[in-house]
């Protein structure tokens, strides 16, 4: 009589991850979070982005207050050639939230809370001589430009290779606030026509 045959019975290992596939996985896990993530991808500046607008919208609250306050008239410092130096007049009276005016895509130093900023760098170019009262097609505050010249639909306002200046999203556009407090996103070449004003003066920050 002949003896039935043995199967083969399957082994598995109950051995954890070895530390090498742990470093493999963190490894990937980064490479990841720097494509995707960080400030040199369009996913990153995405988020970027919309964290931006939600500082210009602080802004224009304050500047809004500043102006009922001051028979209509928006901050304006005589013969500055910055945009800190006026809207630095916001700061503390009508906002202490000093970090609406860092960028959160660029790398701009934060600002001490509630201190004025005439002495330091922000992230923002300001149409200085606006109201308010101006209409839903001026702009009032957006990000550092590539200069100060009037720009037309397609010329180019921002960094379009992510090099300073007006790299405040690396390569991937910029914001504008407009007079009415909306906030509409650009890429690096304009693309919404925006009027011109003999008597309003661009001021970007400080290079």
């Amino acid at each position: 009589m002949t003896k039935p045959t043995r199967r083969p019975v399957a082994r598995f290992s109950t051995a954890g991850f070895s530390l090498l596939e742990l470093f493999l996985v963190a490894v990937i896990l980064f490479i990841v979070f720097t494509l995707f993530l960080s400030a040199g991808s369009k996913s990153g500046q995405e988020k970027r982005l919309a964290a931006c607008q939600i500082n210009l919208q602080n802004i224009y609250a304050a500047l809004r207050t500043f102006s009922q306050d001051n028979n209509g008239a928006l901050p304006a410092v005589p013969g500055a050639q910055t945009s800190e130096a006026s809207l630095s007049l916001l700061v503390p009276k009508y906002t202490t939230g000093s970090e609406f005016f860092i960028c959160p895509g660029g790398r701009d130093k934060p600002l001490p809370d509630a201190q004025p900023f005439a002495d330091r760098k922000i992230s923002y170019a300001y149409y200085l001589g606006r109201t308010l009262q101006d209409g839903s097609d001026a702009p009032l505050v957006s990000d550092a430009q590539v200069d100060t010249a009037s720009k037309t639909p397609g010329q180019i306002v921002f960094s379009p290779d992510g090099k300073k200046p007006g790299n405040n999203h690396n390569k991937f556009g910029g914001n504008f606030l407009f007079c009415d407090g909306n906030v509409q996103t650009t890429p690096a070449r304009l693309a919404f026509p925006l009027p011109q004003a003999t008597n309003v003066i661009l001021l970007n920050p400080k290079p």
